[in-house]
């Protein structure tokens, strides 16, 4: 027995003797937090987790900790550092600018401004004598901090890659890199946490990922991805002890398709009520005038361009509609500045109007219009972190800062598709389409798997004819309710099926079995394009079939007062057409976004939602990009009258 006793005291002492060696112990000071006592013992957070696992549930004032030794050498490194050495006097010319100055020193208009202090309240003038900082590089000796180390960034790594292999927030990762950009170099030194190789996590390719976002909880995910907290667990089993948190990067299963059922719900916030930025904002507004086509010299001849360039028309009325906004946030307090450019279409104006005016300054830039210039200036804006704000186009580049307000094709389909799903009355639903709108079918048939689908009539080589017969749908229509989609560009096509379903809807009677059949036929389609305007398809026969549509917009009542439409009519003696309606829905929202937040990327979660005259705004942060607009409408013809279904 002695021996035994003998023998587990000299254990205890070796480990004792061990564990003074290796480790030391920290009793929790009220306010501190891992993070800081790691960077205390210079030892990272996860070392100090692996000894301290409670420390994860609970950790509070008094906590003591087990703090491991750490594994860097406390010997100073040398580094390099920017310092201020001297100042250089220069005397402003004639047309010159803080950021043209900013450019001939190699220097920030903030380094400027902040050896100049006047010039925070006093515009630059001619002649002034303002103080240039003059820096040089020199050596430091600092102690290096272990918490952090270098990383070289892979081909195919983005942000959420980065975040999601070192286990942290993708704002974690912005605060340890203080003016990281959002697109990553390869080969580029970043700082991480410095955490063990074997708990550096892989991306599989096999599976998704998503960024959760602000007041996102499990239940909220649930609605979102369909999936369970267990299950979302067993993908990241660092749930179980860190919990969720904003920014955090989850693996979730390839096929996930993510669709928020709660911001579907969120109630419309007009935003007024809730204002607390008062501060002046700044805007820029892109637009197509083509001024340099204009001769300004003779009015008929400049009326006569307006007329016919609809480059020119359309952004006279959507500016027209941007001034109405400025004076409608005026009255709630809100003060603007605008600047307005002129893009005359041309990618290379863009490039001209980005190069020799500094956009730092401002709170969001609108426009331009077309695919391609408003592409090339959100390339060009993209490090900036200046929202870009795309009005009538869907931007092939979804950068970080890029507000996309037309929603999606798939936003739209998806939105009609819930629409039909909530209707329980008991129908038929018929999917009528051509070979090249084939795949829009394929997902409607995947929405609605008892569905019947019609193909358009096909020659003998296999060429579409845009036609079915009367034979192929009226064996397929039930008593009572029939939904139809038609899926089509074809104006032909649109003709033809408008004209055989009218036939069916409502009381046919058959003489042969001396019966009638009542029958209500409801057109809809996922995509109303040009083909269910043209001059060959009847008004009256779509508002037969009730013919209902996802759209961007709606068209506001005549019948109802609209304090906007009202002005705008007083003013230019005129009534406002989609243009300038877009131009004022669009610039009031973004006014009022911005005082209701410190900026518009803080106003822009899933949960706000407002709507003005035609349009409402709802915008979604994508994984890979920027933000956009997820609101939308059904609409539907009721007595030759395009009117919203409400839902």
């Amino acid at each position: 027995m002695k021996k035994f006793l003998l023998g587990l005291s000299f254990v205890i002492l070796c480990s004792c003797k061990a564990y003074s060696q290796d480790y030391k112990t920290h009793k929790v000071k009220e306010g501190e937090t891992i993070e800081s006592i790691a960077k205390l013992y210079m030892v990272t957070p996860f070392d100090i987790y692996a000894l301290n696992p409670d420390a994860k549930t609970n950790f509070s004032a008094d906590t003591v900790l087990i703090i491991p030794k750490s594994k860097v050498k406390d010997s100073p490194e040398e580094i390099e550092v920017t310092k201020l050495t001297s100042y250089k006097k220069h005397k402003v010319k004639r047309k010159e600018t803080l950021y043209s100055i900013s450019k001939k020193y190699n220097i920030s208009i903030e380094d400027i401004k902040k050896h100049n202090n006047r010039l925070y309240s006093e515009n630059l003038r001619r002649g002034d004598k303002i103080n240039i900082p003059i820096y040089e590089k020199v050596t430091e000796v600092k102690t290096l901090d272990n918490t952090i180390k270098k990383y070289k960034i892979l081909p195919k790594e983005g942000k959420w890659r980065v975040a999601y292999k070192f286990g942290i927030t993708i704002d974690q990762l912005n605060i340890l890199n203080p003016g990281i950009t959002d697109t990553l170099q390869v080969g580029q030194e970043i700082n991480v946490p410095n955490i063990a190789l074997n708990e550096v996590k892989e991306v599989d390719e096999d599976y998704g990922y998503y960024t959760v976002l602000p007041k996102e909880g499990f239940y909220r995910l649930k609605l979102k991805l369909g999936l369970e907290q267990e299950a979302l667990e067993a993908l990241n089993p660092e749930l179980k002890d860190l919990g969720l948190k904003a920014g955090m990067v989850l693996k979730i299963p390839l096929d996930t398709q993510i669709e928020d059922k709660l911001s579907l719900k969120a109630e419309h916030n007009t935003l007024a009520d809730k204002l607390t930025n008062f501060e002046t904002k700044r805007l820029a507004v892109m637009l197509p005038f083509r001024l340099h086509r204009i001769d300004l010299d003779s009015i008929k001849e400049a009326k006569e361009t307006i007329q016919k360039d609809p480059y020119i028309s359309l952004s006279l009325d959507f500016h027209s509609g941007v001034l109405m906004a400025l004076d409608s946030a005026k009255q709630l307090g809100i003060s603007t500045k605008l600047d307005v450019f002129d893009t005359k279409v041309r990618t290379s104006e863009i490039s001209k109007i980005i190069s020799s005016n500094d956009f730092s300054d401002y709170d969001a830039v609108i426009g331009p219009i077309t695919a391609e210039t408003f592409d090339r200036a959100s390339f060009l804006l993209r490090d900036k972190n200046i929202p870009i704000v795309s009005p009538l186009t869907k931007p092939k580049q979804l950068f970080s800062n890029v507000y996309q307000t037309i929603p999606s094709e798939e936003n739209l389909r998806k939105k009609i598709i819930r629409f039909v799903k909530e209707d329980t009355i008991p129908r038929q639903i018929i999917i009528i389409t051509d070979a090249k709108s084939k795949k829009a079918s394929d997902k409607l048939l995947e929405a609605f798997p008892n569905a019947i689908r019609i193909f358009s009539k096909k020659n003998d080589e296999g060429v579409d004819l845009y036609y079915i017969l009367k034979d192929d749908i009226e064996s397929k229509l039930v008593e009572g309710k029939n939904i139809v989609f038609l899926e089509t560009s074809n104006e032909g096509f649109v003709s033809n099926i408008t004209s055989v379903l009218n036939a069916y809807n409502g009381i046919t009677y058959y003489e042969e079995d001396k019966k009638s059949i009542e029958r209500e036929i409801i057109l809809m389609t996922t995509n109303k394009n040009k083909a269910f305007d043209g001059r060959d398809i009847s008004g009256i026969v779509l508002s037969n079939l009730k013919f209902h549509y996802p759209s961007v917009n709606k068209a506001y009542s005549s019948e109802t007062y609209n304090s906007f439409v009202s002005k705008y009519e007083a003013e230019f003696n005129t009534i406002p057409n989609k243009y300038a309606i877009r131009g004022f829905d669009l610039t009031l929202d973004i006014l009022l976004r911005l005082a209701y937040e410190k900026n518009l990327y803080k106003s822009s979660t899933s949960d706000i939602e407002t709507e003005y005259t035609e349009n409402k705004f709802r915008y979604s942060k994508k994984l890979f990009g920027g933000y956009t607009n997820e609101a939308s409408y059904i609409v539907k013809y009721d007595n030759l009258k395009l009117v919203e279904v409400k839902q």
